[in-house]
């Protein structure tokens, strides 16, 4: 049977970034499966470790040019194309255990591949790729709607510059918006200028509800405020519930560079990873 690891339990590691926060299963064989149920069963904040999503730490496949994969699970189980804070992470696991030397990583994700520059300590720059500016659209929270621009990260995103007070957006209920224009579902972000180049967000992220942080949401919100500043390149400070990080946009693509924390390691149960098989 695959993933043989389960009767006696399955190691893992915590961490967050900007305290949107993971649990990587470490899979050096790249043979460890992981269900929908797994998933939920291990983000779930009270019967579970907790977290706002999975990432699986698996070494590329034979002949790629990535030396490794970041297989990434919202908390709901569903897939996801990328996670800017969880690869933060899932780059510091590799160069805090061994895996890989400091340096620039290249790894494989669902939304293609992505770089890592990872110092032995301090921050971490993710090279996110393209940030894509659609079109408008609008999203409802209670009585309030908000508007603003769709944007491609790789996944979706539905970028908001708004004027209203956003410590008093309820986003404990998911945001109504187009399925017209995101059929896939849709990562929200509420964005406030707060001085130049310096802008602060909320998000709430398909399958997983609001976050302290979204990576991806970051550099969606930077774009959306560089459009509206009448740029297409920058560099922007993002505040976030869970801290700070900073986005570069370039003609060439975009970056994220913030912390990346590991917080313990330890062994999922084999029980319990076999009862939410």
């Amino acid at each position: 049977m695959t993933g043989t690891r389960a009767p006696s339990g399955v190691p893992f590691v915590k961490g967050h970034g900007t305290e949107n926060d993971f649990v990587l299963l470490p899979d050096p064989d790249g043979t460890l499966e992981v269900t929908a149920g797994q998933v939920r069963a291990i983000c779930d904040r009270h019967a579970g470790l907790g977290a706002d999503g999975i990432i699986r730490v698996a070494p590329g496949p034979s002949g790629s040019d990535a030396a490794f994969v970041m297989d990434y699970r919202n908390a709901d189980g569903s897939f996801a194309q990328m996670c800017g804070n969880g690869a933060r992470v899932f780059a510091r696991f590799l160069i805090d255990e061994g895996w890989a030397a400091p340096g620039r990583l290249l790894f494989s994700t669902r939304g293609g591949l992505r770089t890592a520059d990872v110092p032995r300590t301090g921050d971490v720059t993710i090279g996110m790729g393209p940030a894509t500016v659609g079109n408008p659209s609008s999203a409802r929270i209670g009585d309030l709607e908000i508007v603003g621009v769709a944007v491609d990260v790789g996944n979706p995103h539905l970028a908001c510059l708004t004027d209203v007070d956003m410590a008093g957006i309820d986003l404990s209920v998911p945001p109504s918006y187009s399925r017209a224009d995101f059929p896939e579902g849709v990562n929200i972000e509420i964005i406030a200028s707060i001085g130049p180049d310096q802008i602060r967000m909320r998000v709430h992220e398909r399958g997983v509800g609001e976050t302290r942080s979204c990576g991806t949401g970051t550099v969606a919100a930077v774009a959306a405020y560089l459009q509206a500043s009448n740029r297409s390149t920058g560099t922007v400070e993002v505040a976030v519930p869970g801290g700070a990080v900073c986005v570069t946009i370039t003609d060439e693509g975009s970056t994220l560079t913030g912390p990346a924390v590991v917080v313990a390691s330890g062994i999922i149960d084999g029980a319990f990873w076999e009862r939410h098989r």
